[in-house]
């Protein structure tokens, strides 16, 4: 920690030691994390990712779409959001520690198996939690787990520095390490300490662990807060010597690029196979049905199934083009803070509501009494869904200096293909939701208009900004010639004026 550069090597990709430092390791028993990590991240983002199932597959049938089947919707929609949320807070949790132990033996590898089986129970307890909301078992069990994977988590850090090579270079290196162990083992014990409260509150007055539950997911902001608030009536102090940036409550403090870019695709990824695994669920008629009602012919059986398939192929490009602006993003970003990394869980938790869009899109030759509606719905997922990474290119601008690279700066040559390129799905969505306010009969035709056009205006954007190069550059061309030809009309009079 002797200079400013020193903590970038240490919070890099870890893995990208020689190959006979990587040999060594290996035969000490000792692995460097990297592939653990990605199992952790696409485990994490399965779990998030297929709790909007209980949603999408409810059944209802046309005469039953009344009040209390949309508050049913309502609250499952309400379940999943909570669970992608605290889900994501395990992976955030599960990033930070990570950043702190830079390599890994068989005993923290069985330990980080130990945390992510109990992360994937999280989504049982909350169903339990909706399904009987005045039986307070299913909050006691939900902050079992947490505190659980606190416990598992706290003894992951023990672990690490009871052996500090497993540590990262920085903190391995550094003479304070005892504080840096204190000090972690304080934030990831914060949460299980709260939840250890909720539950015994669950017992006999759950209303107030739900309150505590919510704290856990906030933490990180109330933290950010009660510190601004103190800043402000004592003044600021200076950060301590030990002071570690990459395992605070700092909203400003880097998350690990790569791993926010493995979740995000792992969300996206389930996402688009969810939508297929629908379609071959739903969508293959039943041979019996085909030999009597089609007479065997399988192309009018299938035929049927029409607006379905019109449905899977739009939703499909909806997820494509909106992980295609997310690569775009991610691609010119440089850092990612904790701020960045909420607007990020924001719109993947949207994203993962696209097969519900998906479910009521394709429903309109059942439901046709509710098109408008459905219609609405899939316009206002697509439009959070984007909105929310529109909010993450404004936040980066607000530190470019720092979270952006040089090109995508104010006044970069591609700031503005940028900013037209998320903007594009938001301005969509949000036309198509108010034009069904003034065509409510056409709302199934702007819709799906709506995810025709997208894909096009896509490639023209792309064109309408290669053809303004084209024309930039053919105006410097005749500006050259001119300026040139002006300096060797003035180049004989230089020897004279000399």
């Amino acid at each position: 920690m002797s200079g400013p550069q020193t903590p970038e090597p240490a919070l890099g990709i870890q893995g990208d030691a020689p190959t006979g430092a990587r040999d060594e390791d290996a035969a000490d028993g000792i692995q460097h994390s990297h592939r653990m990590l990605s199992f952790s991240d696409a485990l994490l983002s399965i779990i998030a990712t297929v709790m909007i199932l209980p949603v999408t597959h409810t059944e209802i049938s046309p005469e039953q779409f009344d009040k209390s089947i949309q508050k049913l919707l309502a609250t499952r929609i309400a379940v999943y959001l909570m669970t992608f949320l605290i889900v994501t807070v395990a992976w955030a949790a599960h990033t930070r520690l990570f950043q702190v132990v830079g390599k890994i033996d068989d005993t923290l590898a069985l330990l980080n198996l130990a945390c992510m089986m109990t992360i994937t129970f999280l989504p049982f307890t909350f169903s339990l939690m909706v399904t009987f909301p005045e039986v307070p078992l299913g909050i006691f069990l939900f902050c079992m787990c947490v505190i659980t994977i606190g416990a598992v988590q706290a003894l992951i850090v023990v672990y690490a520095f009871h052996f500090p090579h497993l540590l990262n270079p920085q903190i391995e290196s550094s003479t304070h390490r005892a504080l840096y162990r204190q000090h972690i083992l304080g934030i990831v014990l914060r949460g299980p300490a709260l939840c250890f409260v909720a539950a015994g509150f669950s017992l006999f007055f759950y209303p107030l662990s739900y309150l505590l539950m919510a704290t856990v997911i906030f933490l990180p902001y109330v933290s950010k807060v009660s510190s601004w608030c103190k800043g402000r009536l004592v003044g600021p102090q200076e950060p301590p010597a030990h002071s570690m940036e990459f395992f605070t409550f700092d909203l400003h403090e880097p998350l690990s690029k790569e791993r926010v870019e493995a979740f995000s695709d792992g969300v996206y990824a389930i996402v688009a196979t969810l939508l297929i695994l629908d379609i071959c669920e739903d969508n293959v008629p039943d041979p019996r049905d085909v030999k009597e009602k089609f007479h065997g012919s399988l192309v009018a059986a299938l035929s049927v199934y029409g607006p379905h398939f019109l449905a899977y192929f739009g939703s499909f490009a909806t997820v494509g083009l909106l992980w295609f602006a997310h690569h775009s993003l991610f691609l010119h970003i440089r850092k990612a803070t904790q701020s960045m990394g909420l607007l990020n869980t924001l719109s993947l938790a949207f994203v993962g509501g696209l097969p519900l869009a998906y479910q009521q899109t394709s429903a309109f030759v059942r439901q046709p009494h509710d098109e408008l509606e459905s219609v609405r719905v899939s316009c206002a997922i697509i439009f959070l869904a984007s909105i929310f990474q529109f909010a993450i290119w404004t936040t980066a601008l607000l530190h470019e200096g720092e979270t952006l690279q040089p090109s995508a700066r104010f006044g970069g040559r591609e700031h503005a293909f940028m900013f037209a390129k998320l903007a594009l799905y938001p301005c969509a969505s949000l036309l198509a939701f108010a034009s069904t306010c003034f065509l409510s009969r056409f709302s199934t035709a702007i819709f799906h208009l709506m995810q025709i056009a997208v894909p096009f205006a896509f490639l023209l954007l792309r064109l309408l900004v290669r053809l303004g190069l084209a024309l930039l550059c053919a105006m410097r061309g005749l500006a050259q010639p001119a300026t040139q030809a002006e300096e060797d009309a003035h180049a004989p009079l230089l020897p004279a004026a000399c």
